[in-house]
């Protein structure tokens, strides 16, 4: 990530260097995150779904929800959605049904073979958890930190959205 702007005074420099390259850690670790996310899918076999729709179908679990609840709850984190959940549907991974009170809503929840996905994903992070531990990378307080610094982070952004106009 690059700022074409000026980056202020001297003393701001270096924590908004500081800062921006924390926002580029976070993004590349999303995209690390779907990398090995497919590589455990090609590992066990299963071609049919791509990380995106993997780690949906992860995040919904045993809820039955909404398109809007999914972006609003934070389980999905992108603009297509309605195509991921239609493919989802499509591929027998999710069911789906028309909501009783608006008609334009639709509620999906997963299938048996969803939760297979999602407990294959349940088991990769189980691993991972395990592994960060086991090899001394990161322990309890440790990530305890990093959930409370990114949860400040995430609320501060959400003020900004909330009231900055």
């Amino acid at each position: 990530m690059s700022i074409h702007a000026p980056l202020g005074t001297n003393a701001d420099t270096g924590f908004i260097t500081s800062y921006l390259d924390s926002l580029a850690l976070v993004e590349r670790l999303h995209r690390l995150l779907l990398d090995v996310i497919k590589d455990e899918f090609e590992r066990v076999g299963v071609l049919e779904i791509n990380a995106v729709q993997a780690l949906l179908l992860f995040n919904i679990g045993d809820n039955e929800v909404t398109a809007g609840e999914l972006k609003s709850r934070g389980y999905y984190q992108g603009s297509n959605v309605s195509y991921n959940l239609k493919k989802l549907v499509e591929m027998g991974f999710m069911h789906h049904q028309r909501c009783e009170i608006d008609r334009r809503s639709v509620r999906v929840r997963l299938t048996q073979q969803g939760r297979e996905i999602r407990d294959v994903v349940s088991t990769l992070f189980e691993r991972h958890a395990q592994g960060l531990q086991s090899k001394g990378v990161l322990g309890p307080d440790g990530i305890e930190g990093i959930t409370f610094a990114l949860r400040r982070v995430e609320r501060y952004w959400s003020d900004q959205i909330r009231y900055i106009y």
